[in-house]
């Protein structure tokens, strides 16, 4: 039965079952020949780029080792060239059937696209002045059996490239790029916050009780011991229970789960950065983020200016600061402490007031009217209080939170507080957050484990979480974060499956 590939700018129907059994065929013709179709051990290869950067020269010719993929293969009388690349880059091989004799001759005869060999040879150019791996002998290490795209169709749908992420890296330049440049991001973020003197931590991903941030969880059941459990949302409270156990300064780099909607800057599953500092506050958590976010697009970018799609952002400290009343006022029209100025901006704005606490409105007129407008780096401080129950309230101010977030073109990266360290307030906002929800609702748990930690003496301390994956986004100039997540979540596939 045909089927449809998803590469190219136009659907490429194959027989798809006719064309697994010729490469079954080949596979068959492989081991007559003696060779192990998915080879073994192959040492002392270089990297293709370092193949590539050896001096060229006819008199004695430097040798060359690779192991690869084949991705291009063109057959010319007695000789083929392919080009195998590997993650560090690709090179022309040039098989003539006199240099690597009969074996390797009728092993050439059985490569596909896909297949995965191992070179030895010696570096030089053809007369046309191509670099090129002169092979004196082929090894097979890995037989291809189903299909790969071509050199003239690639991979331009977007759907095939994500469920076929193995493809895209392999096919798709920027793919890899960007994979190895959010590698590049962690590794930046970590150093960093090791030389600050921060500890890393790892802290459970199952936990009793959804808490850490207002969002749905991933439910689920340990047969063990017969309890409900959910997946993370957050990383907070494990780490400030470390705060009450005595370490000063600490982070996790982690995975939280949030069940609801996909969105351009939306996964459910994404990466997130937690760290926690004693004897701080929201502002020091300004001074660190700028700094921590500097070193992350120098490592990157070479300097704290990026580019964005046609926009230049320039991380260079200090970003701007301005408080969320202030912004309020200006895009939206309201006063943040003024329900009736609230609400007659709201209604204007096609925002219905009725039955909404002051707060909401606030958000959501913010949300509506601020945020896409903020182009950033700004810090957007000092919010209404009852969104922020884990928060500190500002002396001679209780109405207002000491928290900020960090906005760059118009996306939320970043979100810090001062954080609330009093247990009979935080029970008090706890009880106060929980009330409108149903007694079965899996967000309608106070964590009392937490309650009684903080009762043990919680030092004052800023907190900040930064999502890795819109940071990735800002500094790859990426616009959707599905690109800079390897296996980003997809519906399930309709149609035939692909064997």
């Amino acid at each position: 039965m045909d089927r449809v590939l998803g590469w190219g700018n136009r659907a490429v129907t194959e027989a798809g079952e006719s064309h697994e059994a010729a490469r079954l065929a080949k596979l068959q013709a492989i081991e007559a020949l003696g060779i192990d179709p998915w080879g073994g051990r192959f040492d002392g290869h270089m990297p293709v780029a370092s193949v590539r950067a050896l001096p060229v020269n006819p008199e004695s010719p430097a040798a060359a080792r690779i192991a690869g993929r084949v991705v291009l293969r063109r057959v010319m009388g007695n000789v083929h060239f392919l080009d195998v690349q590997d993650s560090s880059g690709r090179v022309q091989v040039m098989l003539g059937k006199k240099q690597v004799g009969e074996l390797g001759w009728k092993l050439a005869q059985e490569l596909d696209l896909g297949d995965l060999v191992g070179v030895d040879g010696t570096f030089g150019a053809t007369k046309t002045g191509e670099p090129t791996v002169f092979a004196r002998e082929v090894a097979m290490l890995a037989k291809s059996l189903l299909p790969h795209p071509d050199k003239h169709s690639g991979m331009t749908d977007m759907e095939f490239r994500l469920r076929h992420r193995y493809l895209d890296l392999t096919y798709n330049a920027e793919t890899m790029d960007r994979a190895r440049q959010r590698v590049m991001l962690v590794r930046a973020m970590r150093r960093h916050l090791d030389d600050q003197g921060f500890l890393e931590v790892e802290t459970p991903t199952l936990h009793a009780v959804a808490g850490g941030a207002a969002a749905r969880p991933f439910a689920t059941h340990h047969n063990a011991l017969d309890i409900p459990l959910v997946l993370r949302i957050a990383l907070e409270l494990p780490l400030k229970r470390l705060l009450v156990g005595g370490m000063e300064k600490v982070y996790e780099i982690g995975r939280v789960f949030r069940n609801e909607g996909i969105s351009p800057r939306h996964n459910p599953e994404f990466t997130m950065l937690e760290l926690y500092q004693a004897y701080s506050d929201y502002r020091g958590m300004m001074d660190l983020t700028e700094g921590l976010i500097h070193a992350c697009a120098t490592a990157l970018r070479g300097s704290g200016k990026v580019t964005f799609g046609e926009a230049e952002i320039d991380f260079t400290p200090p970003f701007e600061r301005a408080t969320y009343a202030e912004l309020l006022a200006r895009h939206a029209g309201a006063d943040m402490a003024d329900p009736t100025s609230l609400e007659r901006a709201a209604s204007v704005r096609g925002i219905d007031p009725a039955g909404k606490h002051p707060d909401v409105l606030a958000q959501l007129l913010f949300e509506q009217e601020v945020e896409h407008r903020l182009k950033g780096p700004v810090f957007v401080h000092d919010y209404p209080a009852s969104l922020c129950p884990l928060t500190r309230r500002k002396r001679g101010n209780p109405a207002v939170a000491e928290r900020f977030e960090l906005f760059v073109r118009g996306m939320e990266l970043a979100n810090a507080y001062s954080e609330l360290n009093d247990p009979i307030l935080q029970e008090a906002t706890f009880r106060q957050q929980l009330a409108g929800l149903a007694e079965d609702d899996s967000m309608a748990r106070m964590d009392d484990d937490f309650v009684r930690a903080l009762r043990h003496g919680m030092p004052p301390a800023g907190g900040l979480g930064i999502g890795v994956d819109r940071l990735a986004m800002l500094l790859t100039d990426t616009t959707t974060i599905r690109d800079v997540i390897l296996f980003p979540l997809l519906r399930p596939e309709r149609g035939p499956q692909e064997r």
